[in-house]
């Protein structure tokens, strides 16, 4: 579920997702379920063969009996180019239809006066036919939509889920290192306990690291939110190397959030870095048991270093992070 998460944040999954649903829900729920296509004051052309041809017979046995060479004509182009293909099959396969009837009308509506009565006589080519391949196409196109979606899937989400042979994801990494950290218990040496404690948790790799939490009150009122993400990184390579991160708090009561940049010691001592980053917010060298506190009109957190490490990579030294755990626990004002 956590990788589904994060995948979801690329637009070109987003995008290709979007697609394929909405010519599947277009395509086969509306337009041939709901609301499939409906012919009003079609003409013979329109028919399948079959009724094409037993509109000929219709035709031929009408003549015969009426002998209205007029109507006859009409009839015979109502087919428009079908009609050539229903008069051989009727030729071929008369069904009561005698040989004279036949001719009579040819004569009267300027038909050939001789159609290949052989396999020939099936063989002229039709457009009208054409449309019976069209829900095959579709069904095609939908298919493929359906397994390009399948190949995607697997490529993002399940062939990224290790690295190396088993290993977790970065993001799983962080999340068993949240779940085995331990909460700061307040009550037990004396003070206020918060009305939420959250645990951030980071681990080199994980790109695409932003957590973030809701704020509620004890009777469910939601009061605002807060959370942790990459602020700042360094070098280049496979994966980012965060060198700052971001901790903020917004309060439902307040105008505007308040952030804090928590910076690596390299960050921190680079006074172009350090500048660039002061327009984030306040910077903080992030150590080991730091606290930092931020405050709104209604709300205070104070975000701990529950642990952290840096990375030893061709970097400069203690310039990025390899894993970080940071509480963050919140009281009303």
């Amino acid at each position: 579920m956590e990788a589904l998460r994060e995948y979801t944040k690329n637009p070109l999954i987003v995008a290709i997702a979007g697609f394929v649903i909405g010519a599947i829900v277009g395509l086969v729920v509306l337009g041939w379920g709901i609301w499939p296509v409906q012919w009003t004051n079609a003409t013979p052309e329109h028919l399948s063969a079959d009724w094409q041809a037993e509109y000929m017979r219709a035709s031929i046995e009408g003549f015969s009996l009426n002998r209205d060479a007029e109507k006859a004509q009409a009839r015979f182009t109502g087919l428009g180019k079908s009609a050539d293909e229903a008069m051989a099959t009727v030729v071929k396969d008369p069904q009561g239809i005698t040989p004279m009837q036949i001719e009579d009308f040819q004569s009267a509506v300027g038909a050939k006066a001789a159609l290949p009565t052989g396999p020939a006589a099936t063989a002229v080519p039709s457009e009208g036919k054409t449309s019976n391949f069209l829900p095959v196409i579709l069904v095609a196109l939908c298919v493929l939509f359906l397994v390009l979606v399948a190949f995607l899937a697997y490529m993002f989400l399940f062939r990224k889920r290790t690295i190396g042979s088993g290993a977790p994801t970065p993001a799983m990494q962080a999340e068993i290192a949240r779940s085995q950290a331990g909460y700061t218990d307040y009550a037990a040496v004396g003070e206020e306990a918060p009305i939420a404690q959250y645990m951030a948790s980071y681990k080199l790799g994980d790109d695409l690291f932003d957590d973030s939490f809701s704020i509620d009150s004890p009777s469910g009122e939601f009061l605002g939110e807060c959370g942790v993400g990459i602020s700042e990184t360094i070098g280049v390579g496979d994966h980012k190397k965060v060198t700052a991160f971001e901790v903020w708090l917004f309060d439902k009561n307040d105008i505007q959030t308040i952030t804090k940049v928590l910076m690596s010691a390299h960050a921190y001592n680079d006074q172009a870095v350090r500048q660039r980053l002061e327009a984030k917010g306040e910077p903080i060298l992030l150590s080991p048991g730091v606290e930092t506190v931020l405050e709104t009109q209604t709300l205070q957190l104070v975000a701990r270093t529950v642990d952290m490490s840096y990375g030893d990579g061709a970097m400069p030294d203690e310039s990025y992070f390899d894993q970080l755990l940071l509480e963050l626990a919140i009281w009303t004002k």
